[in-house]
């Protein structure tokens, strides 16, 4: 018992020992600011590797989504195929389209010459706001699960697409004009 009563007694003292707390006590760390987005590829990877892909989705939902799961869905390659196929695909390469338009404004990204992606220029930021209306369209068509809506859908993609390729992409002197 007496044990015991030392025991308390030192761990009392052992906080009256220490110095009082101030006042102004230091403001806790701030958290870390949340990074900006990185660069990675070109804009033509972008293209390739993201809104090539996503966009022939809701342009084959155009037609009957009859498609069969792939042999084994989990790893197929055709996003219809897979195992989130169907309209699911349709809706995720609909979000995919609209998320894909803010990788196409983060500076710092090149075109496929070594130019500068022009995202300070105001018809690119207009361009890039009609992919993702574009994409925001499509998903709420694949939603619906309207062959009507999705065949509106994707002439609003290929409006989008044309708009911007009329000036950044289709240049009489080829991939070196581009992005200009």
């Amino acid at each position: 018992m007496r044990f015991r009563f030392l025991v308390l007694l030192l761990l009392l003292c052992a906080g009256c020992s220490q110095a009082p707390k101030s006042e102004t006590a230091a403001p806790a760390p701030a958290a870390p600011a949340a990074s900006a987005g990185q660069v990675h590829g070109d804009l033509r990877q972008i293209m390739r590797g993201i809104l090539f892909i996503n966009s022939n989705v809701v342009f084959a939902a155009q037609d009957k989504l009859d498609v069969k799961p792939a042999k084994d869905p989990s790893t197929a390659t055709d996003p219809l195929a897979s195992t989130y196929g169907g309209w699911t695909a349709v809706e995720n390469s609909s979000i995919a389209l609209a998320e894909a338009a803010n990788l196409l404004t983060i500076p710092g990204r090149k075109c496929s010459n070594g130019r500068a992606v022009p995202v300070e220029n105001e018809d690119w930021k207009k361009f890039v706001q009609g992919l993702r209306d574009a994409g925001m369209t499509a998903y709420k068509a694949a939603q619906s699960k309207s062959s009507e809506k999705i065949v509106d859908a994707a002439g609003a993609m290929t409006e989008a697409c044309s708009n911007c390729h009329e000036k950044y992409r289709e240049k009489p002197a080829g991939e070196k004009d581009r992005c200009m």
